[in-house]
């Protein structure tokens, strides 16, 4: 995988791993480093041979404090309003294209996600998290609006309203329960449950996988017979279902016998 100042790339069983890496600041996301992640995920994306991203933080007490404050100040002061309209225009698509990249993506949340850490953790597939997991959607205690698109297909509309209106913090027990984490480990054990889940998925067909999260993003929203019309059209017309022999092949080698 390609180097990256800000970002950590690497590869294992079929999974990329991808850290961001400005611990002195938290791993504060500025311009750069989000750009780098975007660039990073794009190109895990186009390679055959992962399966699953998987997004951290370097350190211990941070996944992100969230946006470079000190680079959006002197952002404010350098450009015109229209200038920073102008780029923002790529900056948002940049966040878009990460929600919806076509691989599945996990955030391996080692600590504290605010601001647009948590826009960005909310963006991904799923979360799993450790008892320093903390999640804060800031948006609202600022003057801005984000995570409207992100946040309710995590945790519901009632509860996403909630956390964007107080902009209150989530601890890690709560988000296991509201569905913002799916899985809550020690510390000691985050990573090895966070490549746990990222290889059983990256081991599994990809075209499959990634098929079913193409169906699941454009049937948000969606009715059931849509839903229905969708997968069938898909499964017919783009990923025709895999025959006998090849989906089977470890059960017809036992001739039908139990596995074990």
């Amino acid at each position: 995988m390609s180097d990256y100042e800000h970002i950590l790339a690497e590869e294992e069983n079929g999974v990329g791993i991808l850290t961001m890496n400005r611990p002195e600041v938290l791993n504060a996301m500025n311009r750069q480093l989000t750009t780098e992640l975007h660039d990073a995920i794009q190109e895990c994306c186009a390679n055959d041979d992962i399966g699953c991203i998987v997004i951290t933080g370097s350190g211990e007490r941070a996944f992100s404090a969230g946006g470079d404050i000190h680079e959006q100040r002197e952002n404010d002061r350098k450009y015109s309003e229209a200038e920073m309209d102008k780029r923002n225009v790529a900056y948002l698509k940049m966040s878009y294209e990460i929600g919806a990249c076509s691989k599945p993506t996990i955030g391996m949340m080692n600590g504290l996600a605010y601001g647009g850490a948590a826009v960005l953790s909310s963006s991904l597939d799923m979360r799993i998290g450790c008892e320093d997991t903390k999640f804060r959607f800031l948006a609202a205690a600022y003057g801005r609006i984000n995570s409207t698109w992100t946040l309710p297909n995590q945790v519901g509309w009632p509860m996403a309203k909630e956390l964007l209106f107080t902009a209150r913090v989530v601890e890690a027990k709560e988000a296991l329960r509201i569905g913002l984490l799916n899985h809550l480990v020690p510390r000691a054990e985050l990573r090895t449950k966070t490549m746990e889940i990222a290889g059983m998925i990256a081991g599994n067909d990809r075209k499959s996988v990634m098929g079913i999260k193409q169906l699941l993003l454009d049937d948000m929203g969606g009715n059931l017979q849509d839903h229905w019309a969708n997968e069938k059209q898909y499964t017919r017309d783009v990923l025709r279902g895999a025959k006998a022999e090849d989906a089977f092949p470890e059960f017809i080698a036992r001739k039908g016998r139990p596995a074990g």
